[in-house]
């Protein structure tokens, strides 16, 4: 009130007497409101992102979510605030891969992909491999995502104790619908020359269905690098650095993971949007 009034041209000295207020609070409170943070809003806003995402996103995608939601903000600034606040996003350094080849023990494909990881078009190019996690009481969790290069996005992924083909099957079974479905062109899928993609119940599968196959060269993980880099980052994020729990635990916890990666986790290079909104905006 004391502010207002002095805004309307009474002199301090009356309203002091009028509102019974020391004049000594009346500049306390003055010098507080100077000394109020700018920044404030911005730092809540930046806080409950950063907290929303489990640590996983730096100043650059924190900054692609505030500009999504319609806040105008610097990206330098959003970096400033972040190192302020101490908000770093969480890193840890890439363990040993799990490698399934054996020999040729079946049909090796021509490598059709040959590192051309881009395509405008949904399910056109299509990327597969296994990856293994340790659990609990001495268990293990395999794990045979196949990923669209088109935006990134799981389509289907299986889970089991033990690297059996019927689990790498299975995950192909999940994408057969969609690709009968959705494909404009004729898909193409790439692994490495894991057993599981050599062997004949695989190639058939593929062949009945009018899928190319396509296989990275022996021992050259970076024609595969597309797939590594998500295995990677799903380790990175929700797997290393936390304590070992058991296989249906850490089951769960990936299948909630496939679907914040999919469905809400934003991609610079998608224009700052998941890659199921992506896909449904394009």
């Amino acid at each position: 009130m004391a502010f207002e009034l002095k805004e309307e041209g009474f002199r301090l000295k009356d309203i002091f007497k009028q509102v019974d207020i020391p004049e000594a609070t009346y500049h306390y409170h003055i010098k507080q409101m100077k000394n109020e943070d700018p920044d404030q809003a911005w730092k809540t806003l930046i806080l409950e992102l950063f907290e929303q995402h489990e640590a996983r996103y730096g100043y650059r995608r924190i900054h692609a979510e505030l500009k999504g939601k319609g806040h105008k903000i610097n990206h330098k600034k959003v970096q400033r605030i972040m190192s302020e606040l101490n908000l770093k996003c969480v890193k840890f350094v890439r363990k040993s891969r799990y490698k399934s080849y054996k020999g040729t023990v079946g049909k090796v494909a021509k490598n059709r992909l040959n590192r051309r990881f881009q395509t405008t078009y949904f399910l056109q190019k299509l990327v597969t491999d296994v990856t293994e996690f340790k659990c609990a009481n001495n268990e293990k969790l395999y794990l045979s995502p196949i990923m669209d290069l088109y935006n990134g996005e799981i389509l289907g992924f299986s889970m089991s104790k033990r690297p059996t083909l019927d689990f790498v099957i299975d995950s192909l079974k999940k994408v057969l619908p969609i690709i009968q479905e959705h494909a404009l062109y004729r898909t193409t899928i790439h692994s490495d020359q894991g057993w599981h993609y050599q062997h004949r119940l695989w190639v058939i599968t593929l062949k009945q269905n009018k899928i190319f196959q396509s296989m990275s060269r022996k021992a050259t993980c970076a024609d595969n690098a597309a797939m590594e880099n998500f295995f990677g980052l799903l380790k990175q994020e929700m797997y290393y650095g936390e304590e070992l729990i058991s296989y249906e635990t850490l089951k769960k916890k990936i299948e909630k993971y496939m679907d914040y990666y999919n469905n809400d986790r934003i991609k610079q290079k998608l224009a700052g949007m998941s890659p199921v909104k992506y896909r449904t905006h394009a």
